[in-house]
């Protein structure tokens, strides 16, 4: 198998999983890197995973379908261009001879789902959309504090090997903030070097790993003493998980 990260829009990755013949593409939100990845390698499109409804990453799935007839998955519980296999937790999408499990992940959208496989090329593979991103995690748009804790905790607890493939290219404005969180996090001035490095070779960050995030990204670590104790020296915020979760989330959303 090979996995493929795709650029799309300003820092947009559509993934694309193949294996010399047959390829699968999660969250195309544009058609178009989609068709030119498929002609340069020669490849069939077989099915099209969507995670959530946002127009980056649903935007192309009509136009991949119309022109290849590949089977579309989605979530269940969003709009997604029909006709689509509706999906939900527990879910298992058997396509490239490779079984996906369904993991519901709201919290940036109302029914936001990933895709798990326990092994491609000896390692698993999630696809998380925008609910896990290297360093950071996705915008509550939709759902609640308590529902992205949960969410996370979902991909935290996957092995640690995971690779993980988020839908952006986040990493080093996520890591400037988690490095204000836990400025004395040496794996997270590690990695932040590594990803500097990587991004002015012009080489994506991604895939991460759920054993890197445990160890860098803050909201996975929200409950560990250093982000709690950093989180209310910034703003006074009672002591509970999801306070001090979403506090995070806030602090984040407003971080120059």
């Amino acid at each position: 198998m090979d996995l493929l990260a795709l650029p799309a829009f300003n820092d947009n990755y559509l993934w694309l999983l193949h294996d010399g013949t047959r390829a699968l593409v999660v969250d195309p939100g544009d058609a178009e890197p989609v068709f030119a990845a498929l002609t340069q390698h020669g490849l069939e499109l077989a099915a099209i995973l969507v995670t959530h409804h946002h127009a980056d990453h649903t935007g192309g799935v009509a136009a991949l379908r119309e022109a290849t007839g590949a089977v579309v998955y989605g979530p269940a519980h969003e709009r997604i261009p029909e006709p689509f296999i509706p999906l939900a937790d527990g879910a298992q999408v058997n396509v490239l001879g490779m079984a996906f499990r369904v993991i519901d992940v709201p919290g940036h959208t109302a029914g936001h789902i990933a895709y798990f496989a326990s092994d491609m090329n000896g390692a698993p593979l999630l696809f998380c959309g925008d609910t896990l991103f290297s360093g950071g995690c996705g915008r509550l748009f939709e759902g609640t504090p308590a529902q992205m804790l949960d969410s996370l905790d979902k991909l935290a607890a996957l092995p640690a090997n995971t690779r993980v493939c988020c839908a952006h290219e986040y990493t080093l404005s996520n890591l400037r903030f988690a490095s204000a969180v836990e400025p004395g996090n040496a794996a997270l001035a590690n990695y932040q070097r590594e990803c500097e490095a990587l991004r002015a070779a012009g080489t994506p960050t991604l895939p991460s790993s759920i054993g890197t995030e445990r160890a860098i990204n803050p909201f996975l670590r929200s409950r560990e003493a250093s982000v709690t104790q950093a989180v209310q020296a910034h703003a006074a915020t009672p002591t509970d998980e999801v306070a001090v979760f979403a506090a995070l989330r806030e602090w984040k959303n407003n971080f120059k």
